[in-house]
């Protein structure tokens, strides 16, 4: 009686594990049948809205580049000698030069990795006062 019992138990399980089986395969089916069709429906007509969203930004993006670009461009000299007094007078203190602060003559470029300081001292003026400081300020 006991052997009967756990065959049926024994089936029971099969049977349940075997519908269960179906169960999901059925949903598996029904989820991707219902997956194409959203996709059929929305995604054309998404892909769409996007593009009717984006092109307008995307066209104003690249065309303030091009004028961006050809304003640097065209203004390059001059931008270059606006920002001079201004880089004359930061990178001294970046190299540790700190007597070329601020002075028109201040190179600091270096050349096979030797530091050029200026034309008159090309290895910087180890003083407090540099006897050839010019103010790179317009008075």
């Amino acid at each position: 009686m006991m052997q009967e019992l756990v065959e049926e138990i024994e089936q029971m399980f099969t049977d349940i594990a075997k519908d269960m089986g179906q169960m999901v395969e059925t949903l598996v089916d029904v989820t991707e049948d219902f997956a194409g069709q959203i996709q059929e429906a929305i995604a054309p007509d998404l892909e769409t809205q996007i593009n009717h969203f984006f092109d307008p930004i995307l066209e104003a993006y690249l065309g303030f580049e091009v004028v961006i670009e050809e304003a640097l461009w065209a203004s390059e000299a001059t931008l270059e000698e606006s920002l001079r007094p201004v880089r004359r007078t930061v990178e001294p203190v970046l190299n540790e030069h700190a007597t070329c602060v601020g002075c028109q003559h201040y190179h600091g470029q270096a050349y096979n990795g030797v530091m050029f300081v200026c034309g008159m001292h090309p290895y910087g003026w180890e003083e407090e006062n540099c006897p050839d400081w010019e103010s790179t300020w317009q008075e």
